[in-house]
């Protein structure tokens, strides 16, 4: 990933905003024994209170974790001429510095792949195709423990909320039809003198947004950068934990549960020493799947938030929209104040 030569282009490039430095790391984030009888009630209370917690002794064997860390990082040191091929995104494939097609801009290069068996994309066959079997290896053994890992949680949120059956939420990613996705993104260390430039601001990694999906499963290595909104509009720095996932919950997790859950603002700032790797696993519904508060969850009289939609139309509104916009605005059936 090549580094821009004029320190007024990289500000002017990646449309930085100076803003109040967040340098001390954040200790409130809540962590989540998945082994804690009590798990299923602190998932509940960390989802309605930071749509966002720590999850530790998780089940997913640590080597699948470090055998794709280093399977990513052996990809994306590769002559940018090689990754090139494996992109421009559709949206799966390759991207660099580019995020999406409306604009939006960061210190970051990613693979995005398609975790659908039955969705060929041809962008993910390439990738593999022209890298080692060692990646595909990678990616599918640790997707695999991923998602079983992410249906246990799903299945633990309807628990704790007092809704059956069991398999309420989990339904939606253990269909076959499942438009899941997995994404791995690279944050180069930015050259400090660049960074200086920008007068205290802080150069974008990825930029700010929430998840249109229902649940994010994030790992990263032991940088730090990742910074989620507080209810309260501050942003905190989220402590790296490469051991741990971090659990956002998504914008459609948010309608299911008529706003009980919160879709967590997220976003991701550059350092100039160390490069950040994550991967992330987003667990989407079918396509065709209609999405509105589930019923079980209604008390009575309660009225809807959201009009009821498909994934396919959500996903869509999403795609043609900017990072930080509210993409669940339109969808909502009272103005917010």
């Amino acid at each position: 990933m090549g580094v821009l030569s004029q320190p007024a282009a990289l500000n002017q490039f990646f449309l930085v905003k100076p803003c109040k430095p967040c340098t001390t790391l954040f200790t409130g984030i809540p962590v989540v024994d998945l082994s804690d009888p009590q798990a299923k009630t602190l998932i509940v209370k960390a989802c309605k209170e930071f749509g966002f917690f720590k999850l530790v002794n998780h089940g997913v064997p640590f080597d699948l974790m470090s055998n794709l860390e280093k399977e990513s990082l052996r990809f994306f040191r590769k002559p940018q001429s090689e990754k090139d091929r494996a992109g421009p995104p559709d949206p799966f494939g390759y991207g660099s510095k580019r995020i999406g097609s409306n604009g939006d801009v960061g210190w970051v290069e990613y693979l995005l792949l398609n975790t659908n068996p039955d969705v060929i994309s041809p962008k993910s066959l390439s990738i593999f195709r022209e890298n080692p079997q060692n990646l595909r290896c990678a990616v599918e053994e640790y997707i695999g423990a991923v998602k079983n890992m992410c249906n246990m949680v799903l299945e633990l949120m309807a628990e704790g909320l007092g809704i059956g059956p069991r398999n309420v939420l989990s339904r939606y990613v253990k269909d076959k039809r499942s438009d899941s996705c997995f994404r791995l993104n690279h944050y180069p260390p930015c050259p400090e003198k660049e960074v200086q430039a920008l007068n205290g601001g802080n150069l974008v990694g990825f930029g700010e947004h929430t998840d249109p999906q229902i649940i994010s499963v994030l790992r990263s290595n032991s940088t730090s950068g990742l910074q989620i909104c507080l209810t309260d509009g501050t942003w905190v720095s989220v402590p790296p934990d490469h051991t741990s996932f971090f659990i956002n919950v998504g914008d459609t997790l948010q309608v299911l549960t008529n706003g009980r859950f919160k879709s967590v603002k997220h976003r991701v700032l550059a350092g100039t020493t160390k490069s950040r790797l994550s991967m992330i696993y987003f667990g989407g519904p079918p396509l065709s799947e209609k999405i509105a508060p589930l019923p079980s969850l209604m008390l009575k009289g309660e009225e809807s938030l959201y009009k009821e939609f498909t994934w396919s139309e959500y996903k869509k509104a999403a795609y043609n929209s900017r990072l930080a916009d509210n993409r669940l605005g339109p969808f909502e059936k009272f103005a917010t104040k």
